[in-house]
């Protein structure tokens, strides 16, 4: 589903980043596709996991960035105007590319209504997705709030398609009444986990990455989704906003069947890739979600805003996977989140509102890594 419609609402009211200390220094290169660097405030000093950082894009709202196996490309959506786009579309970067508001990077999706959650094939050479435009060529619309609460919209003209890195769409995976997105690969290159409502309720599904065998994992009320697998394979994190209580469950229940989730509730919860030996990982209150394995398997990076009174700021913090061991990573004032690890474990992807000038663009950020 659409994350980044949860970005712009936390945005409406949030000040400028912090200053403080930086490094943009890398050990790769850059190829900076016109744009003119800048670097304050793009580490703060206390954010010690990170020995360099580099910014992506400069404008717009940039986020879900996933590598490819070989880490050389990485896939990521954006909804910048001045890329031609009125809502999120997917396009395609090189590992070491910067870009501009003015510079759009290729686009792999159809440019025709609304997409998400992309992320690569094993083979290097095509893309997942989720997308409306079968349904649609326009944007659809996008509430924001309903009775004065956040909500997202789940839209049930999410199908997920398979497509080239030229653009072309090869293959429809899914094709069941209802909202089917929020695909990511396994590392192992088997099997795909999305989130669908073909239950009647938010679920997670895995099939095989060519869409055969598809498998329910969870069965409890409440929308799970965001799904990453261990770096094995072995284990599923995501998050979720079991509802408890009568009234909880009566306004999930009533949200869902007008196409919404209320996201401002959500803990993490880790399964076996089967769904089995399924138990809730964070008990921290507010929102926690953006979930992704460290590359040890013994570790999940997370957003959260738990440690907010208003609603933000957005950190990333890491969890060892019995529940131990919380830690603080990032220290925005703002909106830090969709961390996702290079494969090799060396780079950190994640978006961010730092050096936005004050303003709500939220941008893509690739940091070396360093436990």
């Amino acid at each position: 589903m659409n994350k980044i419609i949860f970005i712009l609402i936390l945005l409406v009211s949030f000040s400028s980043c912090k200053k403080g200390q930086s490094d943009a220094s890398s050990d790769s290169a850059d190829t900076t596709s016109g744009a003119t660097e800048k670097y304050e405030s793009l580490i703060y000093p206390e954010e010690t996991h990170f020995k360099s950082i580099r910014q992506v894009t400069y404008g717009g709202d940039n986020a879900e960035a996933y590598w490819s196996f070989d880490d050389k490309q990485l896939v990521f959506q954006s909804n910048n105007a001045k890329w031609g786009v009125g809502c999120d579309q997917m396009f395609l970067m090189n590992a070491n590319e910067t870009f501009t508001d003015s510079i759009a990077p290729p686009m792999l999706s159809t440019g025709k209504g609304r997409t998400t959650c992309a992320y690569f094939l094993p083979d290097n050479k095509h893309i997942i997705y989720a997308s409306t435009h079968l349904k649609q060529d326009e944007c659809p619309d996008a509430p924001l709030k309903k009775n004065g609460k956040y909500i997202w919209p789940i839209y049930d003209s999410y199908d997920i398609f398979v497509a080239d890195l030229e653009g072309n769409i090869v293959k429809q995976l899914t094709d069941e009444i209802g909202y089917d997105a929020e695909p990511t690969v396994s590392p192992k290159g088997d099997k795909i986990v999305f989130t669908s409502t073909r239950s009647g309720d938010l679920e997670l599904y895995t099939m095989n990455i060519d869409g055969t065998d598809v498998k329910q994992i969870t069965n409890e009320l409440g929308y799970d989704g965001g799904a990453f697998f261990s770096p094995d394979g072995s284990k599923l994190i995501f998050r979720s906003s079991r509802p408890k209580t009568e009234k909880e469950i009566k306004e999930y229940k009533e949200l869902l069947a007008e196409g919404l989730v209320e996201p401002t509730e959500m803990e993490l919860y880790i399964c076996n890739a089967d769904g089995s030996e399924l138990r809730q990982l964070t008990d921290l209150g507010n929102a926690n979600w953006s979930p992704f394995f460290h590359p040890s398997g013994d570790k999940v990076l997370f957003s959260s805003n738990f440690e907010s009174e208003r609603g933000f700021p957005f950190n990333l913090y890491l969890i060892d996977i019995d529940g131990k061991n919380l830690k603080r990573v990032t220290h925005s004032e703002t909106f830090d989140a969709f961390p996702v690890f290079s494969n090799d474990g060396k780079y950190l992807a994640f978006s961010s509102n730092r050096n936005n000038g004050g303003g709500r663009d939220t941008n893509l950020f690739i940091a070396q890594w360093q436990d």
